[in-house]
């Protein structure tokens, strides 16, 4: 089994629970900057969908990409649940290419990628963001490792890692601060995050 093909099933063993493994609550700072999104939004590494709902319930639409056949389908249920649509695409992050100029918003939360996926991948998230669209980003940091968490620490960046990968976009926020690690029911525990919202230039 490979690397990636172990990784999905892990995921899917942990989407195959009963409840949400995040819960359906969305994550924090997604919510504090949800209003700098607009039109069509891809939502990157997004599991069980509660961060998508959440963007669809306020009349965003919105693309769930996951490569957890079990986790989206969670996904879509919730957003029926709640009354509302999203659309959703099983994908591995390492291969995929979103349509280019699309998207108003990318959103990826806790999406912990290795550097060499983040080197592909991110120059195809610029291209996909219209011209003015936001990437807003949460995810453990490098002071993270050996804290709990993703075991690797190339899947944690820095603040300035994230500056230099992203330098095609216009930094508006890039921090690191300390808090509840990706919000996990039950879990309350503190982590370090890094946080970064992106403006792609008019």
């Amino acid at each position: 089994m490979s690397d990636s093909a172990a990784e999905t099933a892990l995921w899917d063993q942990r989407y195959a629970r009963p409840g949400y493994f995040h819960g359906t609550e969305p994550n924090a700072f997604l919510v504090e900057h949800a209003g700098l999104l607009t039109g069509s939004v891809l939502a990157l590494a997004e599991g069980e969908g509660r961060n998508a709902v959440f963007l669809a319930e306020r009349g965003l639409h919105v693309l769930a990409v996951d490569f957890s056949r079990v986790g989206l389908a969670k996904a879509r249920r919730l957003a029926a649940e709640r009354g509302v649509r999203i659309r959703t695409r099983l994908a591995d992050l390492a291969d995929y290419t979103p349509a280019p100029g699309r998207y108003g918003g990318v959103v990826a939360i806790c999406a912990h990628l290795p550097s060499r996926v983040r080197q592909r991948l991110n120059p195809r998230i610029v291209r996909a963001l219209r011209p003015g669209g936001v990437l807003l980003l949460e995810s453990y940091s490098d002071k993270q490792f050996g804290r709990g968490g993703p075991p690797d620490p190339d899947t944690l960046p820095s603040a300035a890692a994230l500056r230099a990968e992203w330098a095609g976009l216009e930094i508006v926020l890039l921090r690191e601060v300390e808090r509840a690690a990706c919000e996990r029911p039950g879990h309350a525990a503190l982590g370090a995050m890094v946080q970064l919202i992106a403006r792609k230039p008019g």
